[in-house]
């Protein structure tokens, strides 16, 4: 039986009829919607009042997900905890979040990484009645298909264990993190204005906020210090506050800011530059280890980048003057990223059965390729044709599973083949089955990739 936290804000922050927040969050939206040369981003700010209050703003930052419908599927959301008094960040029992939109599933193994860091704890007392991460949801259930949701009550929490937390959920495409949080709280009008202004120039030029300029400034920091060291890019999108909805008291009022930050690249690039010449050093030091030693170098997690201690699933790929010599990986996680890495490279020159173990004379001329996979997503579908009008060309890789037989092929695959339909028939030979086999046992699952290579 799931464990939900219920919903506590509605029909306070927002409607408690499923129909009449469906319609308010849409209208709110309607009026929102960006440029269509936005890119889509990998963080926001948003504020956390009522609707009334402070929808418009919120809409703002949110109605730019539509083109990441399909591709975001975790959401890290961290948001000040108001109620109860809470030491570092901490995260709920429950498996559940609940709207009048319905449940949202919280991704466990995400909480369960995350409570292994010393900053992180459990406590269902600091979420049952807080509303900083409540309010978001609706907002998130319209735009995305389907996803699940990492929340984190910040309470008395440095900005660079925040920062921690957000570099080891980072993820790929598949994850936002969503930083709730008003502005200026209880000024007079041209006093908030004044205030929120030299707020947002703060959060532009990525400097840190005091806590009198916004209720959140704890996990807007950590990000401002993660997206310093990444290169996002900061945009601003609307500053407003309590005053500016018709008939606003204008003597105590309380500031919303939205505010995108994204990829150069719009995401395809979440690994610094740093990073990602630490993981291919790890690669080849891996294959040298393994010429003198005949096992892979040996890695403590502890030793890496926050990034590289999170468990992630890797293939690497080996080539000589642009011939394939070796390609070895897992689809699903069980080492950090570092140690993968370390792993897949030593296999990929020793353990593949289709070529000779790699020389130290060929290990000097080795192309080294490193496909980082996001988690493995399920896929549902009733037909062959209802497969294929699921699968993202350029986006996806599938794993196809009946039985024992299993096949995978990469998102690079794509380049060479003409569709989903010759995407799919690759993918069942691959999994030695009939190119035009089809049974209802059959189960595919996708996940995306972040390449890294010299």
């Amino acid at each position: 039986m799931a464990n939900v936290r219920a919903a506590a804000c509605a029909g306070l922050f927002y409607p408690a009829d499923a129909t009449e927040l469906r319609q308010d969050v849409q209208a709110y939206l309607e009026v929102s919607e960006p440029d269509a040369g936005w890119p889509v981003p990998k963080a926001i700010i948003a504020p956390h009042a009522g609707y009334e209050y402070s929808g418009v703003v919120s809409a703002t930052a949110y109605a730019a997900l539509r083109k990441a419908s399909d591709i975001i599927r975790r959401v890290i959301l961290l948001g000040p905890a108001h109620r109860v008094p809470v030491y570092g960040l901490v995260v709920p029992s429950a498996t559940q979040f609940a709207t009048p939109l319905g449940p949202v599933d919280l991704d466990s193994a995400a909480i369960e990484l995350a409570l292994t860091l010393p900053q992180v704890s459990l406590s269902d007392d600091a979420h049952v009645d807080e509303h900083s991460m409540e309010v978001h949801l609706p907002f998130l259930q319209l735009l995305l298909a389907r996803f699940t949701l990492v929340p984190f009550a910040v309470g008395k929490a440095t900005p660079e264990q925040v920062t921690e937390i957000m570099d080891v959920l980072w993820g790929g495409p598949e994850t936002l993190l969503v930083i709730s949080s008003d502005l200026s709280h209880f000024h007079d009008y041209s006093s908030a204005q004044h205030l929120d202004e030299e707020t947002a120039r703060s959060i532009c030029h990525l400097r840190s906020l005091r806590p009198d300029q916004a209720c959140g400034c704890t996990p807007i920091n950590g990000l401002l210090r993660l997206v310093k060291r990444r290169g996002l890019q900061v945009r601003r999108l609307e500053l407003r506050n309590s005053g500016d909805i018709v008939g606003g008291d204008k003597t105590r009022v309380v500031g919303y800011g939205a505010f995108h930050f994204t990829l150069e690249d719009n995401g395809s690039d979440d690994y610094s530059h740093s990073e990602k010449q630490t993981l291919l050093g790890l690669a080849k030091d891996s294959i040298r280890h393994g010429l003198t030693h005949g096992e892979p170098l040996p890695v403590r997690a502890k030793d890496f980048q926050p990034a590289l201690r999170a468990q992630r699933a890797t293939f690497v790929t080996l080539k000589i003057d642009g011939k394939l010599r070796g390609c070895i990986g897992k689809l699903q996680a069980t080492y950090s990223l570092a140690e993968d890495v370390a792993r897949s490279a030593f296999a990929a020159a020793f353990r593949d059965p289709r070529f000779p173990q790699v020389t130290k004379l060929d290990a000097e001329r080795l192309h080294i390729h490193i496909s980082v996979l996001s988690p493995l997503e399920p896929l549902q579908f009733g037909s062959e044709k209802d497969l294929l009008a699921q699968m993202r060309p350029g986006v996806d890789g599938l794993l196809l599973q009946e039985g024992s037989r299993r096949g995978t092929l990469l998102p690079s695959v794509w380049g060479v083949v003409s569709g989903a339909d010759e995407f799919l028939r690759h993918l069942k030979i691959k999994a030695d089955l009939h190119e035009c086999y089809w049974s209802d046992d059959l189960r595919v699952s996708r996940y995306t990739v972040e390449d890294v290579e010299a």
